[in-house]
């Protein structure tokens, strides 16, 4: 299962109606918010896993954090300590409030949604992602003494191909150099 399914499917699709919910939406609405602003972040966990201690840092991150709550209760998403989380995840992920921006305004234009309530929906987004990240480590057992040692998150990070795959060719580098083209001409 890749990482949007999972995230869509959990509890029911709790998630899902949680953000609608929040954010006065329709689930289908808040469906196709996370399905437009999912894939930039997905693509940079694995941009970040290919630098140096990237991947280390990530299964720490998993292991460290209880990110796997967002998912199992989704009633969590409504805390303000979500949005910390949240923002913390993405100053990680994306670097500056400038990618994150320009992130929304891509799904926005990609969407025909409020740019500004993307914005506000980034770090829930976030959070959701960390937390299906941190759920099929842990089942995966990619979080133990042996991982740690020897990292073999392989199929960690195959749950987020899929997903960043998006003309469906077998490469999803192309789609994230095309992602990071749209980034960096706006």
């Amino acid at each position: 299962m890749n990482i949007l399914d999972l995230i869509l499917n959990a509890q029911g699709g709790g998630a899902v109606r949680q953000l609608a919910n929040q954010f006065g939406l329709d689930e289908g609405t808040a469906q196709t918010a996370i399905s437009a602003l999912l894939p930039a972040l997905a693509g940079a966990v694995q941009q970040n896993t290919r630098q140096q201690g990237g991947l280390e840092a990530l299964l720490g991150a998993l292991g460290g954090g209880n990110h796997s709550r967002y998912l199992e209760d989704p009633s969590a998403l409504g805390d303000p300590s979500t949005v910390n989380d949240g923002n913390g995840i993405l100053g990680h992920l994306l670097g500056s409030k400038d990618v994150s921006r320009q992130l929304a305004s891509h799904a926005s234009a990609q969407t025909g949604l409020d740019s500004g309530l993307l914005r506000q929906m980034l770090p829930l987004v976030a959070s959701l992602l960390m937390g299906g990240l941190s759920q099929q480590a842990n089942a995966g057992g990619y979080l133990g003494a042996q991982a740690r040692q020897e990292p073999q998150a392989a199929g960690l990070l195959g749950m987020l191909t899929p997903l960043l795959d998006q003309n469906r060719d077998g490469s999803p580098l192309d789609d994230l150099l095309g992602m990071a083209a749209r980034f960096l001409t706006r």
